[in-house]
């Protein structure tokens, strides 16, 4: 069984020509044994991420679904939280996918000594990447189907089941959350032992380096509270890459576009483009772009006939990002902040809002900022993520991470709310997945 399936992935294994990213042909076998028909079998992992995050984001407060039957049928219970409800045409979060990659680069890891035809150091760079992808994917999983890491008592709790070997036949069970990030740490180690690639070219970006071990570790402490570790690494990364966009320079790119100087892994799409024709700019979102921010105008489109601002920074594979150099300015700050580093957290803000606003804005913006209390910088510097990761998957985790406020949406004439610390910052794992394993269930 496990042989077929290995057929099937090395058979699907196909070029994403949009933007040229995977340039990987099929290599006709059943079982792969060189490198080059592995780092093929890893390429339908890659290609296999799914676009969760930005389907999570229809939770948020950041945007809306338009009204729309088509639209309204498939993201309207996912922007009301209405988990329960019979399903109907409701897009399903990816639940499949995720073990089916983790199978994949469980399966190379395992094969690692079989490999041929390919040197040390490559095989090591391929065996580090597998690493980091489950470490990735596993991160996710808890993120969207855990309670988070920060709640009072989440710690213990059953979230989504750890995944570290290519069994098929093994009948998984809910891992809690602290077991699921002490794995994530343990295979980010190890990735960085073997990872030796600092850089790929372009149509390579997609791949992890160096640099990606470094922005995911940054990530996972922020999401973890620990301040320390968690400006470490993002000052770790900013050390090595720190240009960022200059949007008062007519020429800058936006900065999650996989060709950007600031983009560091060119993975996923923030939003698919399935959910880019959704998802509006919400009221609150785009009130909070003051005078001389030059992203309102630069992330999103001109309001259309009814009134409904779309993004420009999605639904194409030019927008292909999973860590930026932005992001990192941003977890440095916070984590500077809450770790009582506020003149460190105030340089990183400001440094990042130079790039953002125009002068005269900036200077504004500067005087207030350097005015700020520790807990006035703290909510400017999550305010300012709002705005700056705005449509890229990172505002439904950010939420729940954070405050997991309480959120009222008045939509077509009803009133809904998610109360602070809902229960629903957790989605419910799908119901296709129980019914395949009601271990799940548990």
């Amino acid at each position: 069984m496990r042989k077929i399936y290995i057929m099937l992935l090395m058979s699907s294994v196909v070029l994403l020509t949009a933007c040229d990213m995977l340039d990987i042909q099929p290599t006709g076998k059943v079982i792969p044994q060189t490198l080059a028909e592995y780092r093929a079998l890893i390429a339908t992992a890659y290609k296999s991420v799914p676009d969760a995050r930005g389907l999570a984001c229809f939770r948020s407060d950041e945007l809306y679904v338009k009204d729309d039957s088509w639209e309204q049928d498939r993201y309207g219970k996912i922007e009301c939280w209405d988990d329960f409800s019979a399903p109907g045409q409701t897009t399903s979060f990816e639940w499949k996918n995720f073990y089916s990659i983790m199978f994949t680069v469980n399966y190379t890891m395992e094969e690692r000594n079989s490999i041929n035809e390919g040197s040390e150091e490559d095989i090591n760079q391929l065996i580090g990447e597998c690493y980091l992808l489950r470490a990735y994917m596993h991160f996710l999983l808890v993120n969207l189907y855990g309670q988070p890491y920060t709640r009072p008592g989440a710690l213990e709790t059953k979230a989504v089941p750890l995944k570290l070997n290519s069994d098929i036949n093994e009948i998984l069970k809910k891992n809690t959350v602290a077991q699921i990030y002490e794995s994530v740490l343990s295979d980010i180690n190890e990735a960085e032992k073997l990872i030796n690639k600092e850089s790929w070219e372009q149509k390579f970006s997609y791949r992890f380096t160096t640099l990606s071990v470094k922005a995911l570790r940054a990530r996972v402490y922020l999401y973890m509270g620990q301040w320390d570790n968690a400006y470490k690494a993002a000052e770790s990364v900013l050390a090595e890459k720190n240009t960022l966009e200059d949007f008062n320079d007519e020429a800058f790119m936006l900065p999650n576009n996989y060709q950007s100087v600031e983009n560091i892994t060119a993975l996923e799409r923030g939003m698919s483009s399935n959910y880019t024709q959704a998802a509006v700019l919400s009221e609150a979102l785009a009130s909070s772009y003051g005078e001389g921010d030059l992203r309102l105008d630069a992330y999103f489109k001109p309001a259309d006939k009814n009134g409904y601002r779309f993004s420009q920074k999605s639904g194409k594979d030019d927008f292909r990002c999973s860590f930026r150099v932005g992001e990192m300015y941003l977890n440095s700050a916070e984590a500077a902040a809450q770790s009582d580093k506020l003149p460190q957290a105030r340089t990183r803000l400001l440094e990042l809002m130079e790039k953002r606003y125009t002068p005269e804005a900036y200077t504004v913006k500067a005087t207030a900022v350097n005015a700020m209390n520790k807990e006035a910088l703290i909510q400017e510097i999550l305010d300012e993520r709002a705005r700056e990761l705005a449509f890229e998957g990172h505002r439904w985790f950010d939420l729940r991470r954070t405050t997991r406020p309480r959120i009222e949406k008045v939509l077509k004439g009803g009133t809904y709310v998610l109360e602070q610390d809902d229960s629903r910052y957790t989605i419910q794992i799908p119901r296709e997945a129980i019914a395949a394993n009601p271990e799940l269930s548990n």
